[in-house]
């Protein structure tokens, strides 16, 4: 269950307000389920500040502090991290508020050309501290694990190319949708970065081929958009089957 700027013990608030002064007006937000704490906080004098905290060690407090790790490399793209902070058994994150809408990535959108210059943009920054994808997708026999009734083992063994062909030195995000892009007139930035790695450059142009087709895309439309990207290339389309492959099983 999500919690409050005024649930937090003043331990916690303590914490905060001395990184960012003493909070005059805040907006607790609702939206969304990984962190227990989302508030826009807007100090005495300064900016606005967005702030995460997740309460207890779980995977979700991995990946809120995944995002301090990531955002060096994608400077000017991911909100700036402007504090982290251990207070009881809290992780609390601040970041620069970001104003802007989410992506739309329906055919005939003018969102399409933005998006796609920004993850050409991800395409072309390395990122040579993070984790490897090759690493984090070196299982891969999901399908065996499956019950689909279908060739499990034919499956598998086309997945078990992926952790070679992903292997690379550039920032992935691994979890673009249209929600992670905020747009405010034509400036783009890139949010929720609790999965990053990295890896091929064109990872996560295959992974917005799926949110294109989930918006309204036949799969040759959507393949034909990414062949437009300097992100893609020639070893993107033939690895373009194991991948899908690999994140079905993955994902089911």
């Amino acid at each position: 269950m999500k919690v409050g700027w005024t649930d937090l013990s003043p331990q916690v608030r303590a914490t905060i307000e001395r990184r960012i002064g003493p909070v005059a007006d805040f907006m607790d937000v609702t939206a969304g389920q990984t962190c227990d704490l989302t508030a826009i906080l807007r100090p005495a004098t300064g900016e606005p500040v967005f702030v995460k905290g997740v309460a207890g060690r779980s995977p979700r407090m991995r990946w809120l502090r995944n995002e301090t790790r990531a955002a060096p490399f994608a400077a000017n793209l991911a909100p700036a991290v402007l504090f982290a902070e251990d207070v009881e058994d809290w992780l609390v994150v601040g970041f620069e508020f970001v104003p802007g809408r989410p992506a739309d990535l329906t055919p005939g959108s003018p969102d399409l050309a933005l998006v796609g210059a920004t993850v050409d943009q991800l395409s072309a920054t390395p990122a040579p501290a993070l984790r490897p994808l090759s690493e984090r997708w070196a299982v891969t026999d999901w399908w065996s694990r499956l019950d689909t009734g279908m060739d499990a083992e034919r499956l598998d063994s086309i997945a078990a190319l992926v952790p070679e062909l992903v292997d690379g030195d550039r920032l992935v995000h691994t979890d673009l949708h249209s929600h992670q892009f905020l747009i405010d007139a034509s400036a783009v930035r890139v949010i929720d970065w609790g999965l990053p790695g990295r890896g091929a450059g064109w990872v996560d142009t295959a992974f917005l081929l799926l949110r294109l087709i989930d918006s309204g895309h036949h799969p040759a439309e959507a393949e034909r958009w990414a062949r437009t990207r300097s992100s893609w290339s020639a070893e993107a389309d033939a690895a373009l089957t194991p991948w899908a492959v690999f994140v079905a099983g993955l994902w089911s």
